[in-house]
């Protein structure tokens, strides 16, 4: 019986399967989120593929995702499935990643990798930087009280997530471990790209943690549940949308007392990070603090929080020039000089 042949070389799929278990998962030690997240961009471009091009999945060729065929999957994208501009632009990222790992992979293929490159993400509106306000923040962490053990879990949620400004999975990531008690207490944070930073913990948040892990119910569970910091229903690590949930449930109540509360703002999990942010921007405190705690890559995404603090601005502005302009404008109806050069003007 003779040898089944060998598949072609350059079939998409080979190097899919390598770039996600080789290349994210193990050169770049992507995190789990990373990945699905590539993967959803990946099966989106493969279910295109097989719809509008009557390419399926197992014949398509690395030499088949070409700049005209990636443009007109982004234009599908936008115009049969909604997709917003970032959507887009984080779609096209993915695609261009992979071309890029082809590209070392099989150097034939440079030529149209760079094409693919030249794409040009599309440009998308400046981002809302809506943020509350101290005494808002304050009223929101005082909602939960202490009353039952949920309701404590939460108020050391909230008081957390806004003192340590961490994205909601990060929140949703920690260990009992991941609290270093000491003076000051810190919290190691696993952001994106599974970069650790460690986080001082203010005074009263630390109090607060500290009570909370003192009479937390301990559970030893398994797996990734093993001893997470917030769990949620059976003890299991509490997720995204509970966050989000707990959170839009005492923000209702907050505005249930007060209808003026933060009017017109949509509170997320993120919501609380952007607050921290804006806040320490308001306070002065450098960017390279606020960008490590962000746990930003780069201090220019940091920089979006000062360009949006408007009276950040206006203070800036009035303390760095002395008022030159006069207090007021003389009365011009009684200035002869002034009005007989007027009157030359028309002679």
């Amino acid at each position: 019986m003779s040898p089944r042949p060998a598949p072609p070389p350059d079939l998409a799929g080979r190097w899919l399967s390598k770039f996600f278990t080789s290349h994210l998962a193990g050169e770049r030690a992507a995190s789990p989120r990373t990945v699905a997240s590539y993967r959803d961009a990946m099966k989106l471009l493969l279910t295109w593929f097989r719809a509008a091009e009557r390419i399926p999945p197992e014949q398509l060729r690395l030499a088949d995702i070409d700049r005209p065929r990636v443009l007109r999957f982004l234009d599908w994208l936008e115009a049969e499935r909604g997709c917003s501009a970032a959507t887009r632009n984080q779609r096209l990222a993915v695609i261009k990643s992979f071309c890029r790992y082809t590209a070392v992979e099989q150097p034939d293929l440079l030529g149209q990798v760079t094409q693919v490159l030249a794409i040009r993400q599309k440009k998308t509106p400046a981002p809302q930087l809506d943020h509350l306000t101290g005494d808002e923040v304050k009223a929101l962490l005082a909602e939960p009280g202490t009353a039952s053990a949920r309701t404590v879990r939460d108020t050391v949620l909230l008081a957390l997530a806004y003192d340590t400004a961490a994205r909601v999975q990060e929140l949703c990531d920690l260990d009992i471990a991941d609290i270093r008690r000491g003076s000051p207490m810190t919290v190691v944070i696993r952001g994106k790209g599974s970069k650790i930073r460690y986080v001082p913990v203010m005074e009263p948040t630390a109090r607060l943690v500290g009570d909370y892990l003192d009479h937390r119910d301990r559970h030893p569970g398994v797996g990734t549940d093993a001893d997470p910091l917030f769990a949620g229903p059976h003890h299991s690590r509490l997720t995204r949308s509970g966050v989000a949930k707990l959170l839009a449930r005492h923000v209702r109540a907050v505005r249930a007392h007060d209808p003026g509360w933060a009017p017109g703002l949509p509170v997320t999990p993120h919501t609380l990070r952007r607050s921290r942010a804006m806040h320490l921007v308001q306070a002065g405190v450098n960017l390279i603090y606020i960008r490590d705690l962000l746990g930003h890559a780069d201090v220019s995404t940091t920089e979006i929080y000062a360009r949006a603090d408007a009276e950040a601005k206006r203070r800036a502005i009035e303390d760095a020039y002395e008022p030159l302009t006069p207090d007021a404008l003389p009365d011009w109806t009684s200035d002869s000089s002034l009005l007989g050069w007027l009157d030359s003007l028309g002679r």
